[in-house]
């Protein structure tokens, strides 16, 4: 292929290899986003720091940080998760336009220079700057790295293959907080190599990201978009062919791509952020719904309670006994089995679903926080009476449910919610749906980062309750407005979402009859699944719909055509 650069790697590697190398680069640029998540904990107690960001001192007594100014703590945190939000927009736009490979570069290249400028940083307002910037190419890199993931992945192993990149998330986290944990001992934890050593490491995964990702191959979905129908087929077929006998499953999956873009442009509009939030001249393609759940679902993956454990577990870790040398080896412990626990979702999340493994996610998470809060409660009640042992008991219990908790989040909810709007958006602005989930993370990480101090300060324990009924929330909601994407094509998401109803039930039976009068569109399911025997395999002209035919043995019909002015 001649229009792609001979030092491509889609040149030399297929089919399974091709895909763990793509997935390995993806799972780089996830690995920098769980390291700069992680790293501002470790950050924030470093005495260099907050002395010199002028929020802190170090009493010389008890050598216990003491915070002046909570506000300019809490600001520095949270002005990153404004920078994401504004970053997912611009990334989305710009990988919908320019493509996914020079997105991902525009990305790591952002968050360069947000690190460099804050392991460089000399006062709170530089690093405030600093922070923004930062965060700025962490959205630009969310709001496309995952689509890429999905737009190269088969459809039978499309979760799977995220779910691997979001345990290097969690590896992240991880290594963000055991290598503080060392640096902390650096000449007593006085130097301000404590602080700007964590922060410059991020900048190494990024430069390594930065200087790979040319040499990948740019997503077979957005070159048939623009036009590069060529350089799409060839790259299919290097993801889905073994090179030895052809399947028929890469031109399967081309003609499915090549006929929903044709469909796209006859079904709606040309789509801007504002017109998808409204679903305005969207027609059947109902962006303006998959924009709503994408960005709920995020906020919702922040209210059932992961950022509130994080918060208040040294808390529950003090109250169980454990002394503050021990409650930094327990904490991290728990980032241990924390990315243990994500390799759950590796090996289920293709076989159960993303709805069930958000529904078990959702109970166990729930039960354990409701346990965490009344063990809690006991064991200061314990405290005041005098009862230590008591005390120490059920806060073992309190602990324990910790762990289960982070374990259970890392298996179920983790994942999800950073996969499905990747699968669920149009081709045509696939990389905008994106990023409208990145902005509800941000929004629902931005939210708690303020709200989870004032409300523990307020209520203490009894906040890990409203966490607990939070997760009880998500189940009727996932169930009632969440359809299953799971051993879909992206192709067929534009059928799943066809229906003029907002109920899962509605989309389900919509999506099996217009399968049925478009069997087209689900070639490369067809052959997936080895269910559907499809005749032939050609590009259609201009007779695809998304409305529903009358027929007269079925209740349920969608009547009328769905013209060109939509």
């Amino acid at each position: 292929m001649e229009k792609i650069h001979r030092f491509n790697v889609v040149h030399r590697l297929r089919k399974r290899n091709l895909l763990i190398a793509v997935n390995c680069v993806a799972a780089l640029s996830i690995f920098f986003f769980g390291y700069d998540q992680g790293m501002m904990a470790g950050v924030n107690n470093a005495s260099d720091y907050y002395t010199l960001m002028g929020f802190g001192y170090r009493d010389p007594k008890t050598k216990d940080p003491v915070i002046t100014n909570s506000i300019l703590q809490g600001g520095i945190v949270s002005v990153y998760y404004l920078g994401t939000l504004i970053g997912a927009l611009s990334g989305g736009w710009f990988g919908d336009k320019f493509g996914r490979i020079k997105t991902i570069a525009l990305g790591a290249a952002w968050g360069i220079l947000g690190a460099t400028l804050q392991c460089s940083s000399q006062n709170h307002s530089w690093m405030i700057c600093a922070r923004l910037i930062n965060g700025f190419g962490t959205g630009i890199l969310n709001a496309i790295v995952p689509v890429w993931a999905t737009e190269t992945a088969e459809h039978t192993s499309r979760g799977k293959f995220v779910a691997i990149e979001f345990t290097l998330n969690i590896f992240g986290v991880a290594v963000a907080y055991w290598l503080e944990y060392g640096c902390s001992f650096y000449k007593g934890g006085n130097s301000d190599f404590v602080w700007r050593f964590p922060i410059a490491f991020q900048i190494l995964p990024l430069l390594v990201l930065f200087g790979t990702v040319w040499f990948f191959p740019e997503s077979p979905r957005w070159l048939c978009k623009v036009g590069r129908e060529d350089e799409s087929r060839y790259v299919l077929e290097r993801l889905r062919e073994d090179g030895m006998q052809s399947t028929g499953k890469a031109e399967a999956e081309f003609q499915d791509i090549r006929n929903i873009v044709e469909l796209e442009r006859k079904n709606a509009k040309s789509q801007n952020y504002l017109y998808m939030l409204f679903g305005y001249k969207s027609g059947k393609l109902h962006t303006g719904r998959r924009v709503q759940l994408v960005i709920w679902l995020q906020i919702m993956q922040e209210w059932i309670g992961i950022a509130g454990v994080t918060i208040y577990s040294p808390a529950i870790f003090r109250i169980a006994g454990l002394s503050s040398g021990t409650v930094g080896w327990v904490a991290g412990l728990n980032t241990i089995t924390y990315t243990l626990s994500t390799l759950v979702c590796v090996f289920t999340l293709d076989r159960i679903g993303r709805r069930w493994t958000l529904y078990w996610g959702s109970i166990v998470q729930g039960i354990c926080l409701f346990l965490a809060g009344g063990l809690s409660r006991v064991s200061i009640d314990a405290v005041d009476a005098g009862n230590v042992t008591r005390a120490q008991n059920f806060g073992g219990g309190a602990v324990a449910m910790v762990f289960l908790f982070t374990m259970t989040f890392g298996a179920t909810w983790l994942t999800v919610p950073w996969l499905y709007p990747a699968e669920i958006f149009p081709l045509e602005v696939r990389a905008r749906g994106n990023a409208w989930g990145v902005v509800g993370w941000s929004i629902g990480n931005g939210w708690l980062t303020l709200l989870c101090p004032v409300m523990f300060s307020a209520i203490n324990e009894k906040t890990l309750y409203i966490f607990a009924a939070c997760n009880i929330i998500t189940i009727p909601m996932v169930y009632c407005l969440y359809p299953e994407s799971n051993q879909r094509t992206l192709e067929e998401m534009n059928l799943l979402f066809a229906a003029d109803s907002i109920w899962v039930w509605d989309a389900e039976r919509n999506y099996k009859l217009l399968v049925e009068q478009n069997p087209e569109l689900v070639n490369a399911a067809g052959r997936g699944r080895g269910d559907v025997e499809v005749a032939g395999l050609r590009k259609t002209t201009g007779n695809l719909s998304l409305d529903v035919h009358p027929a007269a043995d079925d209740g349920f019909a969608e009547k009328g055509r769905l013209s060109s002015h939509h």
